[in-house]
């Protein structure tokens, strides 16, 4: 087995590990850049377990020279870490920022595009009727995923009602809110690496409750497969220190515009009555940046043209 390959073999192993195992894989995980540094004694200190279980959890593993093997591979995972980000800064350094921006943006541009060719039809088309079928609609992305998370979530909630953004940094909470989930409900996980081990566990725990459970992730290799019966693949790899996620947000967006296309009139009609909440409780005035010589941006001028006359 390849050092550099821990990381990857705890998440394909972490549904059949025991407990205290799946905590020590959770931690590792997330924070492999500390657990490195840390003794069989230290981490189950951490942790709040005993040393003898960490050294346990890398017999699970396979590692045959048991916990210092397992230190080693997370070494080997921290300097492959540390050299991808140095060739990553190789690529742009000395480049000026013309360059930078047109570098980056057609990389941007190739994974809309591979995303584009590779997705699967039948599971996009799968996806949008799970979610207008649905009793209620539940969306979880973590971390860097949160913003598309709640990019979807606000989109979701003008085109159909019952939709819940779980957010939350504790599990405990995470599944407080989704505590009342069931068949004829609907999980939409976001995930990508580093995969978020808080959002395969609410998939995880959705698929239990018999919920339909969609995945937004980048390949068929992802842990997020393991507990969805519909996946959307989308391309986001390191484009400098940060994940490229035009992709993903290119597939979301097809998702929204499929599902108000689905439902026009009703999609109409809470656009309109968003409209007129926004201008009854005056949600866009603002004299500092709303007002374009001095009617607000996102209304029709003659209304309050008109207003103004009354108010006269």
């Amino acid at each position: 087995m390849e050092e550099k390959n821990i990381l990857k073999l705890i998440e394909e192993r972490f549904p059949g590990f025991s407990k205290s195992h799946k905590k020590i894989g959770e931690y590792i995980l997330n924070h492999f850049d500390k657990a490195v540094f840390m003794t069989a004694a230290q981490l189950g200190a951490e942790l709040g377990i005993s040393e003898s279980t960490v050294v346990r959890f890398a017999g699970v593993l396979g590692m045959e020279g048991g916990y210092p093997q397992l230190q080693k591979s997370l070494e080997a995972c921290v300097r492959d870490r540390l050299s991808s980000r140095s060739e990553m800064g190789a690529a742009y350094y000395g480049r000026s920022q013309s360059e930078i921006l047109t570098a980056v943006m057609r990389s941007d541009a190739e994974k809309i595009r591979d995303t584009m060719e590779h997705l699967d039809t039948a599971a996009f088309e799968m996806a949008v009727d799970t979610i207008l079928s649905a009793e209620r609609v539940y969306v979880i992305g973590l971390r860097s995923c949160e913003p598309l998370a709640g990019f979807l979530h606000f989109y979701l909630n003008i085109i159909r009602r019952n939709v819940t953004l779980l957010s939350t940094t504790s599990v405990t909470e995470t599944f407080e809110q989704m505590m009342y989930i069931g068949e004829k409900d609907c999980l939409i996980g976001i995930s990508f690496p580093r995969y978020s081990m808080r959002t395969l566990k609410a998939m995880e725990f959705a698929n239990d409750r018999n919920a339909r459970v969609i995945a937004l992730t980048d390949s068929a290799n992802s842990p997020m497969n393991l507990y969805s019966s519909c996946n959307l693949f989308a391309r986001s790899d390191m484009v400098s220190i940060v994940d490229s996620l035009v992709a993903p947000l290119s597939v979301i967006n097809a998702l929204v515009v499929a599902l108000a296309l689905k439902r026009p009139g009703e999609v109409r009609q809470n656009m309109k009555m968003l409209e007129q909440v926004w201008s009854d409780y005056q949600v866009y005035l603002n004299d500092e940046i709303n007002f374009i010589e001095d009617e607000p941006i996102l209304h029709d001028s003659s209304v309050y043209r008109e207003k103004g006359k009354e108010d006269e």
